[in-house]
């Protein structure tokens, strides 16, 4: 006869073991000291096994009932439940130790041995503890899109839409290398496409005007602040590299003499060598600025002021943009690049090819990238000089005039 809800309610400990029946192999043991525990009896290749469902009342008589159905199931497919339960709990168990955050510690090691340079590293880590509150400790192959949103969409509410795109792009790969390593079986990231806010793409403002850039460099020249970061200002105009490059540039990454600054590969965005000609007036800039960081414990040309060892940080440049009446939407440090590009192909006096190389930007042609890298030095050197020059000009308040022609 089934059991009742009433008769499991009332059965009492009564000193041994009692077995209450349910019909089909399922059966509730009463223990001598008062717990009532689910129990299927059943057959598999001739043997007779029991599998342990659980404890009333956390499993009740209905749930008891479906896990007995299921079971059968099991039976008839000719799978052992005990054997599938193992499993399980084995899958389970492993799954919970392989959690996100071990899975993107993983992921960190990987671009580490790839040699990838430690301010992306560092961005990466950063971006990653947005989501290691929530998903640091759940196993990555049970994490669903829902919950991947929930964490992208919190930083979306802080107005942060470019941080929550990169964000989500990073857990992207982590997930994929979850993937790779039988972790996780899917990436929720790709059901995400087209869920956050795509922000208006804004350029980064820069002076490009020639009249503004000679003002700009009457500015920086009267700048009254540390002189290190004059320095660095001038620089910027001079050599236009990405400010990342300039601020943790070391002194031995310069050739005074051969007037050459090779920036090396771990610290370009395109992770390759980057020499830069060095004209009369920034050898100058070096040498004066040489007694003064040259003998630095870290070797940096543009330490911190309190910790020596550390580079001047992001904001020191356009924070002395800002004191010298320049506010963000006019110029920023990245924006001397811009100013740079403009002004020498508006000049018509220097291939395009030289300027591309000059900024370090990567062409998207494999064979013409190779050649490009080793073509244009001796036009880059003319015009880095040229382009000094032409600064010196602006600076001075000259009526401004086109560049000179290129000599050869």
């Amino acid at each position: 006869m089934a059991l009742t809800d009433v008769q499991i309610r009332n059965a009492k400990a009564a000193g041994r073991l009692v077995k209450l029946s349910d019909g089909g192999g399922l059966q509730l043991h009463v223990t001598a000291e008062g717990s009532k525990l689910w129990r299927l009896a059943y057959r598999f290749n001739g043997k007779q096994k029991k599998l342990a469902i659980g404890r009333y009342p956390e499993i009740s008589l209905q749930d008891a009932r479906e896990r007995r159905a299921a079971a059968k199931d099991q039976l008839a497919r000719g799978e052992d439940p005990s054997v599938l339960k193992k499993v399980a709990k084995l899958a389970n168990r492993e799954a919970a130790g392989n959690t996100f955050s071990l899975v993107a510690d993983d992921l960190i090691a990987k671009k580490r041995r790839e040699g990838k340079a430690e301010i992306t590293i560092s961005k990466n880590e950063w971006l990653l503890s947005f989501a290691r509150p929530d998903l640091g400790n759940r196993p990555i192959s049970q994490i669903s899109s829902a919950e991947v949103l929930g964490v992208l969409q919190a930083v979306e509410r802080r107005q942060k839409f470019d941080t929550a795109l990169r964000l989500r792009s990073i857990i992207g790969e982590v997930f994929r290398l979850a993937i790779a390593t039988a972790r996780a079986e899917n990436d929720p990231t790709v059901a995400l496409r087209g869920a956050l806010t795509i922000p208006k793409a804004k350029s980064r403002a820069a002076i490009t005007d020639a009249k503004q850039v000679g003002g700009l460099m009457r500015a920086i020249e009267g700048f009254d602040g540390q002189a290190t970061t004059r320095a660095a200002l001038q620089l910027m105009a001079l050599l236009f590299p990405r400010p990342g490059e300039l601020r943790l540039a070391e002194w031995k990454e310069f050739d005074i003499e051969a007037a050459v600054w090779t920036i090396p590969a771990a610290r370009t965005k395109m992770r390759r060598e980057h020499r830069i000609p060095l004209a009369r007036q920034a050898v100058e800039i070096l040498k004066a600025l040489h007694p003064i960081t040259g003998h630095g414990v870290g070797g940096l040309v543009f330490p911190g002021v309190r910790v020596v060892t550390r580079p001047i940080s992001e904001n020191t440049m356009n924070g002395a943009l800002r004191r010298l009446g320049y506010d963000p939407d006019q110029m920023t440090a990245h924006g001397f690049r811009a100013m740079a590009a403009t002004l020498l192909n508006e000049s018509g006096k220097w291939s395009p090819d030289a300027i591309e190389r000059a900024l370090a930007h990567q062409d998207e042609n494999e064979v013409r990238r190779a050649y490009v890298r080793g073509a244009y030095w001796d036009e880059r050197v003319r015009m880095a000089q040229a382009w000094a020059d032409h600064l010196d000009e602006l600076r001075d308040g000259a009526k401004v005039l086109p560049f000179p022609k290129s000599a050869g």
